[in-house]
């Protein structure tokens, strides 16, 4: 884009000026690999055209498959893979009521005879999936805004509301090219999570974009992932408010990208991106707070000031990114770890089995029960393999679903109450991290791992013998 220029906060509050064709004098791009990737594929046009190795992870562990009876880029979630999808929508839903989000839903179809959602619809309109019903043009949601505004413009506000949090995840549709489809990366059928916050004025804005932008690295964070941090603004709304980008910046702990615009030409002031860069190479983004200072004027929003006068909001525009790319980076990480040499895994909490229980012959069938029940009863999910096969294969098959804990017992175990477990997190591919344990110490150590995190119980029987193949 012509005009557009580049600078970079380092994790000390330090600007850098970025020439992108030598990012290597930049100092904070040269001695951080991923923001040097994220750069050269976003920014310079290097877009590495490699298959991302999660769709083959995502049909190997069972998780998801494309659906051949439906559009290009929908899919059918298996048992385990449902799992995983409540969860971290779970997991984006307790950081929006922790904020004091209220939650509400809107639908899906939208008519596009309306003239401030025609507006809006009209950034996308290769995007929309559009339908024909009784005479008149509907199309499905491409984001959360269009309800959401339209509910919030009969909403009645006073300035000691604000700011009000409003939090919506449903499904939505953008009719993306054949050739744009890729696995989880994109899709045509997404869940996206919005939490949009109606603000008084712009101090009270760059107050909850901060928060924002610092609760989403923590939810992030949280399904084990690293990303690269951007902003996009134009250069004069930089450079009046510069101490305010360096302060988020150091605050995140990490580099931050300025991508600096001759002139504002979106809705937006001031944009926020968490980008993160997979294991062959291309970025994509998942979480984004924004500063938007035009749809409450176009939807008419407002609130009622102290004088008793109804003015217009400043809405900050937030998601920490749809589920299903939160989905797409937890498996890139799991293949990230493959290609250096490590062994793959999830976090203990995202793991559909926390725990598998291997018994070494009939005989200690039922102790394994016994004690995968008793650590259900706390809030773990743990399975038993029953099946009719060798202990090893076993444990070979716990190893190929990245089980983080697999606990085998025979008559020593059942005689002292312990249980022989490999940990996951602790070993290496050809050096499995393997120490007795108590039950209850087996317990304690995955509770620990648990702490602040959501919990579902597993969608599957707990004996192996009792699921079908789903792929």
């Amino acid at each position: 884009m012509a005009g557009v220029e580049y600078l970079v906060i380092d994790r000390q509050g330090r600007e850098h000026e970025l020439d992108l064709t030598d990012l290597d004098a930049c100092p904070p791009v040269a001695e951080d690999p991923m923001l040097k990737q994220f750069i050269l594929a976003e920014e310079v046009g290097h877009m590495p055209h490699e298959a991302p190795p999660h769709i083959e992870l995502m049909r190997r562990l069972e998780l998801v498959d494309y659906e051949p009876a439906s559009d290009v880029g929908h899919f059918r979630f298996y048992p385990k893979g449902t799992l995983m999808k409540d969860l971290i929508i779970d997991w984006v839903l307790d950081v929006a009521l922790s904020l004091g989000a209220m939650v509400i839903e809107t639908p899906t179809m939208y008519r596009a005879d309306e003239p401030d959602i025609r507006a809006q619809a009209e950034r996308f309109i290769e995007k929309d999936y559009k339908l024909q019903i009784g005479g008149k043009t509907l199309f499905l949601r491409f984001a959360g805004d269009f309800g959401l505004f339209r509910m919030m413009k009969t909403v009645r506000m006073s300035v000691k509301q604000l700011p009000v949090r409003i939090f919506e995840i449903a499904p939505s549709y953008r009719l993306e090219t054949r050739r744009e489809c890729v696995g989880l990366r994109r899709m045509r059928k997404f869940t996206m999570p919005d939490l949009h916050c109606f603000c008084k004025d712009l101090d009270q804005a760059f107050e909850e974009f901060e928060l924002l932008t610092l609760k989403y690295a923590e939810l992030l964070r949280g399904l084990g992932l690293s990303f690269v941090h951007a902003y996009r603004a134009e250069r004069a709304f930089y450079e009046e408010h510069r101490d305010f980008f360096i302060r988020v910046a150091t605050e995140l702990g990490q580099p931050a990208l300025v991508q600096l615009l001759p002139e504002r030409k979106h809705y937006w002031a001031l944009k926020n991106e968490f980008q993160y860069v997979d294991s062959v190479g291309k970025n994509f983004q998942l979480s984004t707070v924004q500063i938007d200072v035009e749809d409450s004027e176009r939807y008419g929003i407002t609130y009622t000031d102290v004088d008793g006068l109804e003015k217009g909001c400043i809405i900050v525009h937030s998601s920490p990114g749809s589920i299903e790319r939160l989905m797409c980076a937890v498996l890139e990480e799991a293949a990230k770890a493959i290609r250096a040499g490590g062994l793959a895994k999830l976090p203990t909490w995202l793991s559909p089995t926390q725990v598998r229980l291997i018994p070494i012959a009939d005989r200690h069938l039922d102790y394994a029960i016994r004690v995968a029940e008793e650590l259900v009863r706390a809030g773990i999910r743990a399975d038993v393999d029953d099946r009719g096969r060798t202990m090893d294969w076993k444990v070979r098959e716990a190893a190929r679903e990245w089980v983080p804990y697999v606990g085998v017992v025979g008559d020593r175990e059942v005689r002292d109450n312990t249980v022989m477990v490999t940990i996951r997190a602790k070993s290496e591919p050809s050096r499995p991290y393997k120490v007795s344990m108590t039950v209850e110490e087996l317990k304690r150590t995955v509770l620990s791992e648990l702490e602040g995190k959501p919990r579902r119980p597993h969608y599957l029987p707990m004996l192996l013998s009792k699921r079908p193949v789903f792929r």
